[in-house]
């Protein structure tokens, strides 16, 4: 292929992390999720140098160039160097000498070849020179990534028991990368079932950010789907079911409507979901509230009264998919409206004829009379009922 280019690559720090090993004498490539995303035309975000030299030879050439050097991780090869106020991490060529399933004991290599065998995907094993030239060690990653396919290096089931937390890297990956019409590696599908056991080891936190990624891809269904048919989908969340995931992302498209991983966890059900993920305080509420109103009778106007315009929104689309019903008719502008309208009455109001609990029972019955009036009884209206 011809070789990469873009300002990810070319500007001054890249080059400086890459040019200051090699002018050392040593190979330097830019490896992993930059050069994916650079050949899919993607935005690039982290750039993570791989190099054949030792933790303690990249420190010593980039200290006498003058740089920060951090040692960030350097049991396992890597160092971290600010260049330009960006930092960029540095790690040595590895091969895998023993697992346990979450962490490895490496040893360092000068042999590219075993730092891309050691990798999760094809499509990962990628390695990009400071020229652009594109470095595929194992024959398979640039041809797996033009059809799309995401596939285990080597042995699927040695990959996973490797690092268990590849089986929700696997579904994660093909939803973002994977061709849907061509479904998942079927190699990797066998693997992954005869390997669930291991997914009790993973803490809820690291199943927690690779379940939001997930589904927070265009379309995250096809993945769920085969997460549900594997069992893996059912060891994580409990009770959970992924067949509205299909047409709530139907809904979201015709409404024009962004992923939003939250909205679609309400769609996946299951009553353990926020302890199983150990989401965050506001997700957890986000989750609560969507869960509860998923078979309330409030209309979008009132959702979006009271729990803003966003929140009204995926309830509306939860319910579409979930009741299979019809979405109402202006839903965001329904949803916008309500979370504009201001009650027109105060605790100010009503004192200092009600006080204490009666002034609040007081209050919530004028606000539900208001509500009932689509928002539209006045200040006057109110206090003479």
């Amino acid at each position: 292929m011809k070789p990469l280019t873009g300002d990810w690559l070319t500007q001054e720090a890249t080059q400086t992390a890459l040019t200051t090993l090699t002018g050392a004498g040593h190979k330097a490539f830019v490896v992993g999720g930059a050069v994916r995303d650079a050949i899919l035309g993607r935005g690039v975000g982290d750039i993570d140098i791989s190099t054949d030299a030792r933790p303690v030879i990249v420190t010593a050439i980039f200290e006498k160039a003058g740089l920060k050097v951090v040692p960030t991780g350097i049991d396992h090869g890597t160092v971290t160097v600010v260049i330009c106020g960006a930092p960029f991490e540095i790690t040595t060529f590895r091969r895998d000498v023993a697992t346990d399933g979450r962490r490895a004991t490496v040893a360092f290599s000068a042999d590219i070849a075993d730092d891309a065998h050691r990798r999760d995907f094809t499509m990962n094993a990628l390695y990009v020179a400071s020229d652009g030239t594109v470095h595929d060690p194992l024959g398979q990653g640039l041809d797996d990534l033009d059809t799309r396919r995401v596939r285990f290096i080597d042995d699927a089931a040695a990959r996973i028991r490797e690092d268990y937390l590849r089986t929700l890297r696997f579904f994660r990956f093909h939803a973002w990368y994977g061709d849907a019409a061509a479904g998942l590696d079927p190699e990797a599908l066998d693997a992954i079932a005869r390997h669930l056991d291991g997914l009790a080891g993973l803490s809820k936190e690291r199943i927690g950010h690779e379940m939001l990624r997930l589904l927070g891809a265009p379309d995250p269904g096809p993945s769920l789907a085969a997460m549900q048919a594997t069992g893996v989908l059912g060891a994580l969340l409990a009770g959970s079911d992924a067949r509205g995931i299909a047409p709530l992302v139907h809904h979201e498209a015709g409404l024009g409507a962004a992923p939003d991983a939250i909205r679609r966890l309400a769609a996946l059900g299951g009553e353990e979901v926020a302890q199983s993920l150990r989401l965050s305080r506001s997700q957890t509420q986000d989750l609560a509230v969507l869960r509860e109103e998923i078979g309330s009778a409030r209309a979008v106007a009132e959702l979006g009264y009271r729990y803003g315009a966003d929140r009204a929104v995926s309830a509306a689309l939860l319910r579409a998919a979930l009741l299979e019903t019809p979405l109402p008719k202006n839903v965001r502008a329904e949803a916008e409206r309500g979370a504009a309208a201001e009650f027109p009455i105060s605790a100010n109001d009503l004192m200092p004829s009600l006080t204490g609990p009666a002034l609040g029972r007081a209050l919530k019955k004028i606000e539900e009379r208001w509500i009932a009036s689509d928002f539209t009884s006045s200040r006057d209206q109110l206090l003479a009922e």
